[in-house]
């Protein structure tokens, strides 16, 4: 009765959605474009606050080599990635794979995940982004009142409580402004999106090149401070760090659900995802470095760490400060941007499948964009952002892309099984090795997240079951083929 729960579609099913019209979304995308996507959503609130978290609560300045261990698992899963998208250049990222190599309700399940990521990924983003708005805005004396500006809740160790609050109307405001956005077009988007990279990346290299100078040796020694009682620093605590800044990388997946807008998907797709993993690695590194050697590693747990390392550096460096939190709005607002644009390209994509309502699967007769998934999920990422705190919101986003990561990893190794002599734009070296460890380590690292993290993410499932086994099973346009065939 349920052997139909893992049917597959074949890469020449694939191939043919791709190359229908019916869908009616453009390729605009460039290789450029796509390498500055994932840049885009990478370098956000993981440069601008998670280098000086980590540093002091984890690896002290080791938190450079952090992220070099968090870049190596990211890049084992994003070989992977890279295969699949020089093979299937359909949106929808990880769901899609897992819907070719492991049938439908793996599909769903990832699918079903990856709207959870990019739907609490963007709402905590956007949390952050008003917070740097409203310190930017005060130091120019204009003052935006708690009351709509920060969430109706606190959540802490005791639970989640009332504040007092009304409102977050700077988090609602750029959730509501992105979705216009990317309402109108993917190009634009892409052209904005360009922009704030240009931007962003400018102000990191500028706090580089300034920074150097400023760099006292003595901060960053022990490079590795020695274990404490309560289990920080150490080697051990190089790896809790690692684990720590392993989602600031998470946005380079979302490169791959703009597969059917991207010019020549089978090649830049894969050169976009591992360039823009590159670029950001780089900047990354750099960053932790120079930031740790002008402030002691201890100093560092705040939330602007990078305004307080130029503060401690004194009159010279000044005149960064507002330039910094001008880069980091501007980050953040292109991270807010590409995590909606992937929330939207997965919602649209499992429609068309027939898993979701088919109004989901409509394409604006003006803009050629999936307008209605991307007003809702839009819609959806704004109470969340506008209600809630931002501790809650991102204890839900890491398990969401660790489970894409696993899925697509131990879908390589089946695709070279299933499909030996399909043409690859690119490969995946050392299979199944590469892939192996791409889920170990993916996987090690939802077994290291919270209890309550796991519960919220069965609750989520057991919501997307019933929707599958009420509505997408029978709809399903796979199974209905198959049906008519037989």
């Amino acid at each position: 009765m349920y052997k139909d729960l893992f049917i597959r579609k074949t890469l020449a099913e694939l191939e043919e959605q791709a190359d229908s019209n019916h869908n009616g979304l453009k390729r605009h995308l460039s290789a450029l474009n796509l390498t500055l996507l994932g840049v885009g959503c990478v370098i956000g609130a993981g440069i601008f606050v998670l280098t000086g978290t980590a540093a002091a609560t984890h690896a002290g300045p080791a938190v450079a080599l952090s992220f070099v261990i968090s870049a190596f698992g990211c890049l084992l899963a994003g070989l992977c990635y890279a295969e699949f998208a020089s093979m299937i250049p359909v949106s929808g990222s990880a769901y899609t794979y897992g819907y070719a190599t492991m049938g439908e309700f793996v599909a769903w399940i990832i699918g079903w995940d990856l709207i959870l990521e990019y739907l609490f990924g963007s709402a905590t983003v956007a949390v952050g982004w008003a917070g740097y708005v409203t310190s930017f805005l005060a130091d120019f004396g204009i003052v935006i009142p708690a009351s709509i500006s920060q969430s109706p809740f606190v959540y802490d160790t005791t639970g989640l409580h009332m504040s007092g609050n009304i409102i977050n109307f700077p988090a609602i405001f750029i959730v509501v402004l992105m979705t216009t956005l990317l309402v109108v077009g993917i190009k634009e988007s892409a052209k904005f999106n360009n922009i704030i990279v240009l931007i962003k990346v400018t102000v990191i290299l500028l706090f580089i090149g300034f920074g150097i100078s400023h760099i006292d040796v003595a901060n960053w020694t022990p490079f590795v401070p020695e274990r404490t009682v309560d289990g920080h620093f150490g080697w051990l605590g190089v790896l809790t760090g690692a684990a720590v800044v392993f989602f600031a990388y998470v946005g380079f997946d979302a490169v791959s659900t703009t597969s059917q807008e991207a010019i020549n998907p089978k090649r830049d797709v894969p050169r976009g995802i591992l360039f823009s993993l590159l670029i950001c690695t780089i900047l990354y590194i750099g960053v932790s470095l120079v930031l740790t050697g002008i402030l002691n590693y201890k100093f560092l747990n705040v939330e602007a760490p990078i305004a307080l390392a130029i503060n401690s550096a004194g009159p010279s460096l000044a005149w960064l400060r507002p330039i910094i939190k001008i880069g980091a709005i501007a980050g953040l607002s292109s991270v807010v941007l590409v995590l909606l644009l992937g929330q939207s390209r997965v919602f649209f994509t499992m429609a068309s499948d027939g898993l979701l309502w088919k109004s989901f699967a409509k394409t604006h007769p003006k803009f050629k964009t999936p307008h209605v998934t991307t007003i809702v999920t839009g819609g959806v990422a704004a109470f969340f952002a506008g209600f809630f705190p931002i501790g809650l919101l991102g204890e839900m986003v890491s398990i969401g892309t660790l489970l894409a990561f696993v899925i697509v990893s131990v879908g390589i190794i089946l695709l070279r099984k299933s499909e030996p002599d399909a043409v690859r734009g690119f490969k995946t070296p050392w299979v199944p090795v590469v892939p192996i460890l791409g889920a170990v380590v993916c996987f090690a690292q939802m077994a290291a997240l919270p209890l309550d993290t796991w519960i919220r993410l069965i609750g989520w499932m057991v919501i997307g079951f019933a929707i599958y086994f009420m509505y997408g099973r029978k709809h399903s346009h796979a199974r209905l083929k198959r049906k008519n065939r037989e």
